[in-house]
């Protein structure tokens, strides 16, 4: 029951729910391209990022500084999940490339 409530509460918000097909459509995602596409402060897309790796929906990779989300390898319900969300009539931002190399 309660992975079933933590899969539930990740996607009781609308931010996690247009991310989470965001990085669908788009594939492995950098954390700054979410920022910019979203344009949302760091710290609150990676608290969204967390709560969505954390309910199974994410993989993250991490080079050097960067770290790139992409959909995990999703179980049945967390795939079931998804299919409804593909369903909806949801307003993507566009792919924003923009983070800076230092």
């Amino acid at each position: 029951m309660e992975e079933f409530l933590q899969i539930v509460s990740a996607l009781n918000d609308a931010t996690r729910v247009k991310m989470l097909a965001f990085i669908e459509r788009h594939g492995r995602v950098c954390v700054c391209d979410i920022e910019n596409s979203f344009e949302m402060i760091q710290s609150r897309v990676s608290r969204h990022l967390k709560i969505l790796k954390d309910a199974g929906f994410l993989s993250v990779e991490r080079e050097g500084r960067w770290a790139y989300f992409s959909l995990a390898n999703l179980d049945e319900s967390r795939e079931s999940m998804l299919k409804q969300i593909r369903k909806l009539d949801i307003d993507l931002p566009p792919l924003v490339h923009n983070c800076k190399v230092s």
